[in-house]
């Protein structure tokens, strides 16, 4: 992977980006997100934030071997920190991180997102994270997709603000309310996997000391295979 030729997950990425947004690509690692945007002409001017010091001197180096230090601000800073009002930041992008670190990010760093007008997460694990925060916040998903990249599965979720109230059933907060739209052979693949593993879970929690904590914890997972199932019997029947 390079800035020129992006991963499966990466290009995807770059799909939601809208033409000429300004970008904030928070954890920026290489910077090939950035680059590949200002190099693809769907942007002209990004920022690259990245909290650790070696990805955030690697991001340097990719944009000055890229020639687009001009466009392209690479920035040391934690989360949304890497932002500043006169950037006039349009769409930020969160990409290979949990769900709830990227929720954290976005919580830390709220005061940064007025005036946002598009957030493009995409978590490598737990995205539920992310829809229960944007049903407080405020933002309404509208786009996901679901993909597959060296036999990991990974979601991408698209927000942006709204005024409406939004109401998501706990089935489309688990599952997201796009991809029960249009369920892949990946989607399929990704729930089963997941449905599977709760059992497991709860097959050992049998043989332990049934504590409050165990039953409660019992019993979100049941209700979890309840909700995923009948997606996938619906689906398959």
């Amino acid at each position: 992977m390079n800035a020129q030729q992006l991963s499966h997950r990466l290009t995807r990425v770059a799909h939601y980006v809208p033409q000429n947004a300004v970008v904030a690509d928070i954890g920026s690692d290489h910077a090939y997100l950035p680059c590949y945007l200002v190099l693809t002409g769907v942007v002209n001017k990004a920022v690259a934030g990245e909290v650790v010091k070696g990805p955030f001197e690697s991001a340097q180096k990719q944009v000055q071997q890229e020639q687009l230090a001009e466009q392209i601000d690479v920035r040391l800073a934690s989360g949304l920190d890497a932002i500043d009002v006169e950037d006039g930041i349009t769409t930020v992008t969160i990409a290979g991180m949990g769900g709830p670190l990227i929720c954290s990010i976005l919580e830390q760093g709220k005061e940064k997102l007025v005036g946002i007008e598009r957030l493009i997460l995409q978590p490598n694990v737990h995205a539920k994270a992310i829809r229960d925060w944007a049903i407080v916040n405020g933002w309404d998903i509208v786009e996901e997709e679901i993909l597959k990249e060296n036999e990991k599965i990974y979601e991408i979720v698209v927000l942006e603000k709204t005024e409406a109230v939004i109401f998501w059933t706990p089935q489309q907060l688990l599952m997201g309310p796009e991809l029960l739209k249009n369920q892949t052979v990946i989607f399929e693949e990704k729930w089963m996997r997941e449905s599977a593993q709760w059992k497991k879970i709860v097959a050992s929690m049998e043989a332990t000391a049934q504590t409050l904590e165990i039953i409660e914890k019992k019993q979100e997972l049941v209700k979890k295979i309840q909700l995923v199932e009948e997606v996938l019997q619906r689906e398959n029947s």
